[in-house]
């Protein structure tokens, strides 16, 4: 059974940081590409950065360069977003999702949510 667990969401102030994690299981974690989504109301869920299977290259929303990071340990099956210079346009529910990159089905966590308020 697949799954993925978002943790690490919160409420914090501008100008803040957090931490999220996606812990993985169900499938083979080291084959997947892995990014975090992230869906703010009444807006259409984007990308926020994605990170190849083998942690060799990331990419980026431009909203979020220079002050987010995606990272991965394949040992742990984790996937984490460091998120700093926190503003209250980062407000949102943020996903974590594994895919294969081989046109096989992808895989969705629950969410966690973000909330950047004075």
């Amino acid at each position: 059974q697949v799954q993925l667990v978002e943790s690490g969401g919160g409420l914090v102030q501008p100008g803040g940081s957090l931490r999220l994690s996606c812990a993985a299981s169900g499938f083979i974690f080291r084959r997947y590409a892995m990014s975090w989504y992230r869906q703010a109301p009444g807006k259409e869920r984007e990308l926020v950065a994605r990170i190849t299977s083998v942690g060799s290259r990331a990419n980026y929303a431009d909203s979020v360069k220079g002050r987010f990071t995606i990272s991965r340990d394949n040992a742990k099956n984790t996937v984490y977003l460091q998120m700093n210079s926190l503003i209250p346009e980062d407000t949102a529910v943020y996903y974590c999702n594994a895919d294969p990159m081989s046109g096989a089905r992808d895989y969705w966590g629950q969410g966690t949510q973000v909330t950047v308020s004075s």
